[in-house]
């Protein structure tokens, strides 16, 4: 079913807000987590988006992001069917990851980039998730992803091609997604990422061109490897949701020592008061490092 007959179905309704969640009323910054931070993209046994929302109920959590790789339905029954999950175990969804690459010279790609992007949004609709992670993705010259992170994100562009080049591709297709997600009510956030999303400046390039309070910033902590903070700082105002990654264990590729307390304040200062996201990205069991980093967040948050 395309997203406008599911519109005019009448399932809209579906969509409800969510309920404030427990540290909202309270006082404090709402803490989430990813269902990444258990999955890892290798941990089998978590990889059910349900195992993990039991375990977010279990730990303390306020509400669970999802990553949209790791769903292994595409129905509307299995949408229902996790909202229904979290309802119940007194969880918000109140995020939704996904993955797409507007970087490349082939029309044709970054039109299926775009689809794809489409989706997502249409995912997120209904399962009454309000804000949607997007990437501007990346130039694609790196072997792999271990070897993207030795050279600490940064990669050489394609041949003949210049930033100026991709900054266009990704604020024409971003500008396509637009008008869907205002129809849907999902906020799209643009994470400091790796590629043309690398640093403040270039995330703000895209989202200042769009200048559409659908695009917005999710902000993750661990994404800045220099000079963290005042980058932080600079995309604080226009975040919608922040996701704060933690390396007990050591990180699996590298391990940035935050100060959660600089971080918290630096949030305040710009206003935030949306969802703290975990993305516990340590080498220790998820079991005993995702508790330990609930409670190093709710400290300072």
């Amino acid at each position: 079913m395309n997203r406008r007959a599911f519109i005019a179905s009448g399932l809209a309704a579906a969509a409800v807000p969510a309920a404030p969640c427990r540290a909202a009323r309270g006082g404090g910054r709402p803490i989430g987590v990813s269902t990444y931070s258990f999955w890892h993209f290798r941990n089998k046994a978590y990889r059910p988006i349900e195992k993990c929302i039991d375990l977010a109920a279990d730990m303390g959590f306020d509400g669970v992001e999802i990553l949209q790789v790791q769903m292994t339905d595409n129905t509307n029954d299995y949408f229902q069917k996790i909202k229904q999950r979290a309802f119940t175990r007194g969880l918000d969804l109140m995020g939704f990851s996904t993955h797409q690459d507007f970087v490349d010279p082939d029309p044709a790609e970054r039109k299926k980039a775009v689809e794809h992007t489409k989706l997502t949004i249409d995912q997120a609709y209904r399962l009454g998730i309000p804000t949607l992670r997007i990437n501007t993705g990346r130039w694609g010259t790196s072997k792999n992803f271990d070897e993207l992170m030795a050279n600490r994100g940064i990669e050489p562009r394609l041949e003949g091609y210049t930033d100026d080049d991709g900054f266009s591709w990704v604020i024409d297709s971003i500008a396509r997604l637009i008008p869907v997600a205002k129809e849907c009510g999902v906020t799209l956030g643009l994470e400091n990422h790796w590629g043309l999303g690398l640093t403040p400046e270039g995330v703000l390039r895209v989202v200042d061109a769009i200048d559409s309070p659908w695009l917005q910033v999710t902000l993750d902590t661990g994404n800045f490897l220099e000079d963290p903070y005042t980058r932080l700082a600079k995309l604080a105002p226009k975040t919608v949701l922040l996701q704060a990654k933690t390396y007990f264990g050591g990180g699996r590729w590298y391990t940035l020592d935050l100060d959660y307390a600089r971080v918290a304040k630096i949030m305040s200062d710009a206003g935030y008061r949306g969802y703290v996201s975990l993305e516990f990205e340590g080498l220790e069991d998820v079991l005993t490092g995702v508790p330990k980093s609930l409670d190093l967040l709710r400290k300072h948050f």
